[in-house]
């Protein structure tokens, strides 16, 4: 009779036990997203893997040129500015020599005065020849400038309404083909030397006028860039 019952009592869990078993799996089922068992097996495996690398980050250019310059050259860029929210700039090795940033941006004729043969800056101004009264002082600057000079000018608004005959010559006898051209509103860049030639080839000079039908917009012209590498003097 004992052993009769034992052997009640054993079915009686086997049986407990295979509901269990079975209402395990079936809870395990509900929970588990309906994926391939080799979907499975492989995102545990891929758990032990290391991160993919990622590429990295683009180093950054000097003057935010695409490509880096060539050794032994200056890198340059010059942006117009028009309106009163789009400010022009002048850069040179990387440093901002006039712009918003360093607050020394203005209406009118920009310009930047820099040593050839150390690449530092000289000086840094702005002449508002839209108001008049600073065309004069604008000439002298510029003639000012020491010889292996590289003058860098963009214009910020306005830079003709009253440029005069005097700033004109200064700057045409530095090589511009374009000074005479500006009319009102004018967007002009300009790179040139004084005591030496730059190689051909270069960016130098770029303007766009009001009535161009490129990009204008609002009566202001097309904001102009120019940027290259200049070759520093051979040692």
């Amino acid at each position: 009779m004992i052993l009769k019952a034992a052997r009640t009592l054993r079915a009686v869990l086997f049986i407990f036990a295979s509901v269990c078993a079975w209402y395990s799996g079936y809870l395990l089922a509900e929970l588990i997203p309906d994926a391939p068992l080799s979907s499975a097996i492989y995102s545990i495996w891929s758990l032990g893997e290391r991160p993919a690398l990622k590429a990295p980050v683009p180093k950054r250019q000097k003057c935010d040129h695409g490509t880096p310059c060539p050794p032994n050259t200056y890198a340059y860029q010059l942006l117009s500015g028009r309106g009163t929210d789009s400010y022009a700039k002048i850069c040179f090795e990387d440093e901002l020599l006039i712009g918003k940033k360093v607050g020394n941006v203005g209406r009118g004729i920009n310009i930047a005065i820099v040593d050839y043969v150390t690449g530092k800056a000289v000086a840094a101004r702005h002449f508002d020849v839209h108001e008049g009264g600073n065309s004069g002082a604008m000439a002298q600057f510029i003639r000012g400038a020491p010889a292996k000079s590289l003058l860098l000018m963009v214009t910020q608004e306005d830079g003709s309404a009253h440029l005069q005959e005097d700033a004109k010559e200064a700057i045409g006898a530095l090589g511009s083909e374009e000074i005479r051209s500006l009319r009102l509103r004018s967007s002009w860049a300009f790179l040139t030397a004084k005591g030496f030639e730059l190689p051909a080839g270069l960016q130098r000079e770029e303007v766009s006028h009001t009535d161009d039908a490129k990009d204008s917009v609002s009566g202001w012209p097309a904001e102009v860039q120019i940027e290259g590498c200049v070759p520093k003097e051979p040692s």
